[in-house]
């Protein structure tokens, strides 16, 4: 329906409308000034990641570079709460006109709010003295766009924690091409930050699909307890999804032989409709 309905709307209708209705659902599922997990603050040798938790269950990330303090803040859906985690950083339109001469709106789609830059696959760019490719995903989104800090993490609405993105604007081939041909060529040890904290639902799927998957069941244990904790269920790795995350696994004989299905596009696509109906049973944590 949503789908029909942006179609013959202004773009900035269609912002305002999804704008309002996810603040909509946080107030509904959280309550005001909540939070679905809290801040976590992770360490690496030349740069921090600030996991900064938004609406009902969005991430927000803010990458420091150690060398040179310089920062880029990823998906700044609700700029107060990255202006409280760092002074001078938090939404596009709301900075830009702030500070127009210092901050730069980088992205893969013309519909972005403030663009700046439209960057593209293999685009190259820097945070200081960190360097990050652009990785083009489209599915999602038909500008999604994966930042890859070359020794560090993907931040992205396309691969989730056990999961992936819906063809809101794509099809299975094209997510095939992301998670397989693009994500999935990355280095195992590549961190995963994805938008959205979906860890145990896409878990519960997994499992549906795999029973028997061993990996599988240790992780979706470890989730529970950590949102047990209130905490947050990223990062994941490459690695760890090529063996948990049945949207990675489209060539495995148990994943095909759940779908019916033998080649991995169309296993891809059969277990997006079937994800997209599933009722995940429900967890007590």
């Amino acid at each position: 329906m949503f789908r029909v309905i942006s179609s013959v709307l202004p773009e900035r209708a269609v912002q305002g409308i999804t704008a309002a209705y996810f603040k909509a659902n946080s107030w509904y599922n959280l309550g005001s000034g909540k939070f679905h997990s809290t801040q976590e603050l992770v360490t690496y040798s030349k740069m921090k990641v600030n996991i900064l938790p938004a609406l009902s269950d969005n991430y927000m990330y803010l990458l420091i570079d150690d060398t040179t303090k310089e920062a880029a803040i990823v998906d700044p859906v609700e700029p107060k709460t990255v202006i409280k985690a760092v002074e001078d950083a938090g939404g596009n339109s709301d900075l830009v006109a702030q500070f127009p001469s210092k901050l730069k709106v980088l992205g893969g789609d013309d519909r972005i709010n403030a663009l700046t830059q439209k960057v593209s696959h293999g685009d190259t760019l820097s945070v200081g003295s960190l360097k990050i490719d652009c990785l083009f995903t489209p599915c999602h989104t038909q500008g999604h766009i994966c930042y890859h800090v070359t020794n560090t993490e993907d931040p992205s609405d396309t691969l989730f924690l056990g999961g992936c993105g819906k063809f809101f604007e794509g099809n299975a081939t094209e997510m095939h091409r992301a998670l397989i041909e693009i994500l999935g060529t990355l280095p195992d040890n590549t961190h995963v930050y994805c938008g959205h904290e979906y860890a145990i639902n896409n878990l519960l799927f997994g499992l549906h699909v795999e029973p028997n998957n061993a990996v599988l069941q240790e992780k979706l244990k470890w989730v529970k307890q950590r949102r047990k904790d209130e905490k947050p269920s990223v990062p994941s790795t490459i690695g760890e999804e090529k063996q948990i995350n049945p949207f990675m696994r489209v060539n495995e004989p148990t994943v095909q032989q759940h779908t019916k299905t033998e080649g991995a596009v169309e296993t891809m696509a059969a277990l997006r409709a079937e994800k997209d109906k599933f009722k995940p049973p429900v967890v007590d944590l």
